[in-house]
């Protein structure tokens, strides 16, 4: 099966590569002209390879080596109850082997590349060295099919995170892995600890891959929001070059909490660990354990609301860092959001259910502490119309609340776009690797995201937290979501030099256009 080059694979063979040393673009001989606006970006902003990046991790100091390898490679999973898709991976699990460092430690890991694409990883949710960030194009060369590429940096800060390529869509299969970086000086007291990954699932499919959708989600919208209109262009946008697969246009999701459409993307199914509800993943513990449970969502196109049948849960991260202890029945994740949860084990079988939010589908798992039936796959606890938390109701821990201070520098963007031309972007523009918002080094600095769109999009910063601008102690971020109509304002210290991505996390906005570039001015 041919693959379909991303956008951003275009945009980079395109575009020169402005602003490091280490990416190079193919060079003609051509007469002596001015320099390029990208020779100029080069000469303007931090170098991802700079000695302001070298500087800044010099002063994350030293620490214990870990290494790590990695091989992403073709694979065919089982989903649950017989259901066996071919896909990419990596290694021959879903999700991926967790990798697990502690705060101090240098991770070494050594990606080994046996897809038929070009590929990367991203450490989603780490301040790291600018060139590790794992975006090509931009912050390194892509790793090209047979090759190898080795990732080395510094972690600095505890947390739940994972690691995903940032090449095209490839997200959207199999090719994610928790990312945890435990405290050498943990403060919670815990008797075991569930990873939850969550997904939405379309790979191999009937003949689907993210490539094809993408490709169905760019040209086969029309102007017309009437369901019988899209149903009929659902049919003739069959990709025959993907056998013929099924369109995968999503019709008719809305949700409250997400402001009205809710994606638009019809996944088949929908995973927890890996496992599809009617063959659930089970976690045993003892009555009257404590449970940690660091809750990922991978999707690329849903969000989910999560709660866990006959249990209240306390809130106790998001996105790594702590927060002041927050009782929930409920969570609502976007994509790339994590938070972290303790609850008390009950004596039973309980649900821990997944709800697509405004999908009308749902991922489950399932908390054994004693004998019992597995729940059915419908299973909807009453705790997922309960008391539901958002980040913007936590309050960050005074060990990482950002200091009072003024911005220094307001930076405002506008998501723009619509679903009919899925023309995504940010104030008009797509995704160029020479546009940047510039910022200085040790400046304060505020965002503000005004989304003039009808479609939410949780916003994505690598490379930095931010907080949560509007109240006191605002929780620390990397991921928030923008609901249509409104505006969110975030707050950062400019501590991290280089070039970092800034984006839409529905790997389809993205792709289509939502990415720009925080770029520190030398």
């Amino acid at each position: 099966m041919s693959e379909m080059p991303s956008r951003r694979a275009v945009l980079g063979s395109s575009l020169a590569l402005a602003g490091t040393a280490a990416l190079t673009t193919r060079s003609h001989a051509a007469p002596r002209r001015a320099p390029s606006p990208a020779r100029a970006a080069a000469d303007t902003y931090v170098a991802p390879d700079g000695p302001e990046v070298a500087a800044a991790e010099a002063k994350r100091g030293t620490g214990p080596l870990r290494k790590v390898s990695l091989t992403a490679g073709a694979s065919s999973l089982e989903l649950g109850d017989g259901l066996t898709v071919p896909t990419w991976s990596y290694g021959d699990r879903l999700p991926g082997q967790a990798v697990r460092v502690t705060a101090g430690d240098h991770l070494e890991l050594t990606l080994a590349n046996r897809l038929t694409q070009s590929t990367s990883m991203h450490w989603h949710g780490l301040a790291l060295r600018n060139d590790m960030d794992g975006v090509p194009g931009l912050t390194q060369k892509a790793i090209e099919p047979g090759a190898d590429f080795t990732y080395r940096f510094a972690v600095s800060q505890p947390g739940t995170h994972w690691i995903h390529p940032h090449s095209g869509v490839q997200l959207d299969r199999g090719l994610y892995a928790p990312l945890i970086v435990e405290d050498p000086k943990e403060p919670l007291a815990y008797d075991k600890e569930w990873v939850v990954v969550l997904d939405d699932w379309l790979d191999g499919v009937e003949g689907s891959t993210p490539d094809a959708v993408l490709d169905e989600l760019t040209k086969g919208r029309g102007s017309s929001h009437d369901a019988t209109a899209h149903t009929a262009k659902a049919r003739r946008g069959r990709r025959a070059a993907d056998g013929d697969a099924p369109s995968r246009l999503m019709v008719g999701a809305s949700s409250d909490l997400l402001g009205g459409h809710a994606g638009d993307v019809a996944y088949p199914h929908y995973l927890v660990n890996g496992r599809r509800a009617n063959a659930p993943s089970v976690f045993e513990a003892k009555p009257g354990d404590r449970i940690r449970l660091r809750v990922i969502n991978a999707g690329g196109d849903t969000a989910f609301r999560l709660a866990l049948g006959g249990h209240r849960m306390t809130v106790t991260h998001t996105d790594g860092f702590p927060v002041q202890h927050t009782e929930t029945d409920a969570l609502l994740l976007a994509m790339g959001e994590r938070y972290d949860v303790l609850v008390t084990a009950g004596d039973g079988v309980f649900p821990l259910t997944a709800l697509a939010e405004g999908k009308d589908a749902q991922a489950l798992a399932v908390l054994r502490t004693a004998s019992g039936e597995i729940p059915p796959a419908d299973a909807r606890p009453s705790e997922l119309d309960g008391e539901l938390v958002t980040a913007d109701r936590l309050v960050a821990d005074e060990s990482v609340a950002l200091a009072d201070r003024e911005p220094d520098r307001t930076v405002r963007m506008t998501l723009t776009g619509s679903m009919d031309a899925y023309d995504w972007g940010f104030d008009g523009k797509p995704y160029a690797p020479t546009a940047r918002q510039p910022v200085k080094a040790g400046e304060r600095v505020r965002l503000v995201f005004t989304n003039r769109t009808s479609m939410w999009h949780p916003i994505h910063l690598h490379g930095h937290t931010f907080a949560l601008a509007g109240t006191a102690l605002g929780a620390r971020k990397d991921t928030a979501a923008v609901l249509p109509g409104r505006s969110l304002t975030v707050d950062l210290d400019a501590d991290n030099p280089g070039l970092w991505m800034l984006h839409c996390h529905n790997v389809y906005h993205a792709e289509a256009g939502m990415m720009t570039v925080l770029g520190y001015l030398r």
